[in-house]
């Protein structure tokens, strides 16, 4: 089968499409012939060698979360399994191929209404969306900021504030990003811009996946007593909250991972309801996965980037 390799630890063109023996599933396991694949920015960093706790070494072929049609079952398997729509989480691998292996437990069916591009990115970005939704408990007529408002993740948790009935400030960057920002409904501010946050202080929800100068003047227009969501570091350092404010952070983050699969059933059914829509601001071919990337690390992406991948004949 057709893969990308990861060959070594460095910039997007280390990245090369290639063959891999195909995947056997093993004991409630599920082999899936991949139509989207995800990708994520911890997997860029991954790659770079900047990932903080990163499991995977090269070489090797990265990507956590596909979505395609189960092709078969492992020894004991479900055949009735066979021929299904799914999304799946992998184990931090295998993602980038024509073929993954999935958990049975981890591949999860995609509802009627629902595409499986559209699926596949919300497999990680839905249920992350949801579990910070839960920490940060926008209530009606509150004042949420959303940095990195116009990513994956940032538009989801701009969809869930404003069906919560809150009012919704998106922070990005670019006049492409702060218009799809409005697009969603909220307000939108460029925090490039210094002193942005000075106009729209007073925010009761915090959503923070940005962190460095971003993340400091952000915390800055929160209000005493608020609710404050550490959830990323892609500009700088993880903002620090102190007293006056109410936290979360890495602890958190590490109970909605243990809630994943949960999470992931609620956020496809959230999109067959119309409640959370998928920003997917641009695809790549699966040979073109060394551009994703570049384009992910450029900042200039829309939404989710996903890898798309055509069956050889």
């Amino acid at each position: 089968m057709r893969a990308v390799w990861w060959r070594a630890v460095g910039p997007p063109s280390v990245l090369e499409l290639g063959e891999a023996d195909e995947p056997v599933p093993g004991p409630d396991e599920v082999l899936i012939r991949v139509e989207a694949a995800g990708i994520t920015f911890i997997e860029t960093q991954t790659r770079a060698g900047r990932a903080p706790r990163a499991g995977a070494v090269p070489p090797a072929i990265i990507g956590n979360g596909v979505g395609g049609t189960v092709a078969a079952v492992g020894p004991g398997g479900d055949p009735e399994l066979v021929g299904r729509r799914v999304v799946a989480s992998l184990n931090g691998t295998g993602g980038y191929a024509e073929l993954a292996v999935a958990a049975v437990r981890n591949a999860i069916p995609i509802p009627d209404g629902v595409s499986t591009p559209a699926a596949t990115a919300l497999i990680a970005d839905g249920r992350t969306a949801l579990g910070l939704h839960e920490l940060g408990a926008p209530q009606p007529g509150e004042a949420v900021l959303v940095l990195a408002a116009a990513g994956g993740l940032g538009s989801l948790l701009v969809q869930l504030a404003l069906h919560a009935g809150a009012r919704v400030v998106g922070a990005a960057s670019g006049e492409r990003k702060l218009a799809l920002i409005r697009d969603l409904g909220a307000e939108a501010v460029d925090y490039t811009t210094p002193g942005w946050s000075n106009p729209v202080r007073g925010f009761d929800v915090v959503y923070d996946g940005v962190g460095g100068t971003p993340g400091g003047e952000a915390l800055k227009a929160t209000r005493p007593g608020g609710r404050y969501v550490v959830h990323g570091a892609a500009g700088g350092p993880p903002t620090q909250t102190g007293e006056g404010v109410t936290g979360f952070g890495f602890p958190e983050l590490l109970r909605i991972g243990q809630r994943a699969p949960e999470l992931a059933v609620r956020a496809l059914q959230a999109a067959a309801e119309g409640t959370l829509r998928p920003v997917i601001g641009q695809t790549f071919p699966l040979s073109r996965a060394a551009d994703a990337h570049a384009a992910i690390e450029s900042r200039q992406t829309l939404g989710k980037t996903l890898l798309t991948v055509e069956q050889a004949a």
